[in-house]
């Protein structure tokens, strides 16, 4: 896949795939193969492996690497498979390298947390890695920290496919919208379907999302809604998950892998709980707030 057809697939949705563990905390690639392929075989354009919600912290990097064999197999060239890869810069760059050789058709690069990292040294370093990568990156920026002139130099990179745009700064994305017209910037909204809107009406052009994982349809029935411009519909769609967003967000998005995790498990997909520091488990009172609010959802026309 060229960098052309895979920005195109980047203004489609980006779903990020859970991690499936047994019962001795390894990987379980049969079940976490299954819910790769039930979101390729939905549509979706685009699954990220070893992104946020495959909990990329806690996974050593030999368990990175396996994921990308797991995805790239269970998608089946039925969506493309963007390979997340971070850390230091020598680890971002091999875990590229091995995408390329598993086959996967890009890189997705996780926001460096380093907490003495300069704001434009943050934008070094995505570009570092973009240069060493013989796949095209998308940049996971989860910091209003840099300014509008480094986010744009990472935007218009000639290997940066797009900017997954993860700050609630609506003002300086704008900015990074409009220090970029004319360009083949791609600016993508990286907050998941209850921002997808605002996003998408300052220029972003698709979305990541965890939904995905639960409901892939419900995800591209808001993105069928934002390419048509109808924002009365996607209003209407994102109603009924606000409840389980609001979930996730809880102790400072500690709870946002746990409510996925969860809710599959009450579908019958027993994927194991999340991996320390994330929260292991939900307590008993949003444990039914969930099972209240996936039986609405069963409850709604298709």
């Amino acid at each position: 896949m060229n960098i052309r057809d895979y920005k195109q697939a980047l203004g489609g949705i980006s779903g990020v795939h859970v991690t499936a563990y047994d019962q001795d905390g390894a990987i379980e690639p049969q079940l976490t193969g299954k819910i790769i392929r039930r979101i390729a075989d939905a549509g979706i354009h685009n699954i990220v492996t070893g992104g946020n919600t495959g909990e990329f912290y806690s996974l050593q990097h030999e368990e990175v690497l396996r994921l990308q064999a797991i995805c790239v197999g269970a998608a089946d060239g039925k969506a493309a498979v963007t390979a997340a890869a971070g850390r230091s810069i020598g680890e971002a760059i091999a875990t590229a390298r091995s995408a390329k050789r598993e086959g996967a058709q890009g890189v997705m690069v996780h926001h460096p947390l380093d907490p003495f990292a300069a704001p434009k040294t943050q934008a070094d370093y995505f570009i570092a890695i973009a240069e060493a990568s013989e796949l095209p990156l998308v940049a996971y920026v989860r910091s209003n920290a840099m300014a509008v002139h480094d986010l744009a130099r990472i935007a218009t990179h000639p290997n940066i496919a797009g900017v997954k745009f993860a700050s609630t700064d609506m003002m300086l994305f704008s900015e990074c919208v409009r220090a970029t017209e004319g360009t083949d910037a791609v600016w993508i909204c990286g907050l998941a379907e209850g921002w997808a809107a605002p996003f998408y009406a300052l220029g972003a052009k698709g979305f990541t999302s965890g939904l995905v994982n639960v409901d892939p349809v419900r995800s591209m029935a808001i993105w069928m809604a934002l390419e048509a411009g109808d924002y009365g519909k996607v209003r209407m769609l994102v109603a009924p998950i606000a409840g389980f967003e609001a979930l996730r967000a809880k102790f400072n998005n500690g709870a946002n892998v746990t409510v996925v995790k969860e809710a599959l498990t009450l579908r019958g997909d027993s994927v194991g709980p999340v991996r320390l520091p994330g929260l292991t488990k939900l307590d008993a009172d949003d444990r039914k707030a969930l099972e209240t609010i996936l039986e609405g959802w069963e409850a709604m026309p298709a």
